[in-house]
């Protein structure tokens, strides 16, 4: 989409980023959450993010329509160089190239933080139902991630039970000695201009 712009997230960017992340709580079993955080909570969370990974808003017209953000795959250090990600986009705009634009600039941010494994953890139903389809698993698979594991009815939300598999994608070759990770803000002036 031509008309969408990335750049990084503030910590001004909690509500409207609430306001896209809250349906998916309130009508989807896409998050594992059952109540919508409150926006101090939001602020908090981004900006835990920012103090190492990448956190990005992609807009139209000046006003955010998605994000999508890394975090920790594990909090031991052996698993430095794996990160999670997650995308959100807003539902009218979904299947129109936001998140793919989104993961993209992440996964060029994260290899040069020396980040090599990317991986997914998604809501995965049985069957489809409405308040989960595959759809995530398929975006996901089109980006190149391949599936590494399954959790099956390790999710209860809505008065169903839900799988959760695990996806992931290599982002660079692994190597001994390793260069260490770089935290976000080291590499965040040459994200910006990436971005742009």
């Amino acid at each position: 989409m031509e008309d969408i712009t990335l750049r990084i997230v503030s910590e001004a960017d909690a509500e409207t980023l609430l306001d896209i992340y809250a349906p998916y709580v309130k009508e989807t079993a896409v998050t594992f959450e059952y109540e919508v955080p409150s926006a101090e909570e939001f602020r908090s969370r981004i900006r835990r993010t920012l103090g190492k990974y990448p956190y990005l808003a992609a807009e139209q017209n000046g006003r955010p329509v998605g994000y999508a953000y890394a975090g920790a795959f594990h909090a031991r250090a052996a698993y430095d160089w794996a990160a999670e990600a997650s995308v959100y986009v807003e539902k009218d705009l979904r299947r129109r190239g936001v998140g793919r634009k989104l993961y993209t600039a992440l996964e060029e941010i994260l290899k040069l933080q020396n980040i090599l494994n990317l991986n997914a953890c998604i809501a995965y139903p049985a069957a489809e139902d409405p308040y989960l389809t595959r759809d995530s698993a398929a975006f996901h698979q089109r980006l190149g991630f391949r599936q590494a594991g399954r959790f099956h009815q390790c999710g209860y939300k809505f008065g169903r039970w839900y799988d959760m598999i695990w996806m992931e994608k290599m982002l660079g070759p692994h190597s001994s000695p390793q260069p260490p990770v770089r935290p976000f803000p080291e590499v965040q002036e040459v994200a910006e201009a990436l971005l742009k």
